[in-house]
């Protein structure tokens, strides 16, 4: 580990308090023209996700239609009842993915597995860069707005789904990430380096938690094109069991 992302872990709460947790719900309403880019505008406007801490599960509802929830792993993406009855299933859902571009209308096993790999690895940020074969190295310091951030490179192990595995965060002296670049693989060879906004940190049982997310295209200095926006989350109704 590095210095920084010591200040990091302390910063949201701590490893100790970290594991002595084991999965976080929140409400979630999003926004943003990827939804309606892929035909699937309004499926993520108010749900409830679901994510466990210390394996990549992630679970939305409803989903589409009121008793169905999404349930999400590294390697299966399922709609199911609210009783565990499975309705849709795909194993190695990356895959279909396949021959894709920004202009791909995606089923709801995409859009499931999407969000569900998506928000895991946003709700469990920063203690996920702790995940055994997890590689980080701190860069250059960046100047925005008037802030100097610190930034921390991570490189995410085979076997986690996320967007891609070199992320680039950003971070204020206090140890709080400001920002997450990344370039969303699933979306085809001609996606757009997305800088991803967070703010609004609340601590929940002792764990400081992002509430307001924006995520837009970055331009060709590595600064954000702010007047698209891409993505939008905002949380509410936070809990860790």
């Amino acid at each position: 580990m590095t210095g920084l992302l010591d200040r990091m872990l302390a910063a949201h709460g701590g490893s100790d308090r970290w594991n002595e947790l084991t999965s976080l719900s929140a409400r979630v309403r999003g926004g943003g023209g990827l939804w309606a880019l892929k035909n699937q505008d309004g499926v993520l406007d108010d749900v409830v996700t679901r994510v466990d801490l210390h394996r990549q599960f992630a679970s939305t509802a409803p989903f589409g239609e009121p008793g169905v929830r999404s349930s999400v792993t590294a390697d299966r993406v399922a709609l199911e009842t609210e009783a565990g009855v499975v309705l849709e299933e795909r194993r190695e859902p990356r895959r279909s993915f396949a021959g894709h571009d920004l202009a791909t209308p995606w089923d709801r096993l995409q859009l499931a597995y999407f969000n569900g790999y998506a928000m895991w690895t946003y709700l469990t940020e920063p203690f996920s860069f702790t995940w055994p074969g997890t590689r980080v190295e701190e860069l250059d310091p960046w100047q925005e707005d008037g802030h100097t951030w610190r930034r921390l490179k991570v490189r995410f192990p085979d076997g986690l789904a996320v967007h891609s595995k070199d992320n680039l965060y950003y971070v204020e002296e206090s140890g709080l990430i400001r920002r997450h670049d990344y370039v969303s693989e699933v979306l085809g060879p001609d996606a757009t380096p997305a800088a991803h906004y967070i703010d609004g940190h609340e601590e929940v049982q002792g764990i400081v938690v992002p509430t307001r997310r924006r995520i837009h295209p970055i331009g060709p200095d590595d600064y954000a094109l702010k007047e698209t926006l891409i993505v939008s989350i905002d949380l509410a109704e936070i809990k860790f069991t």
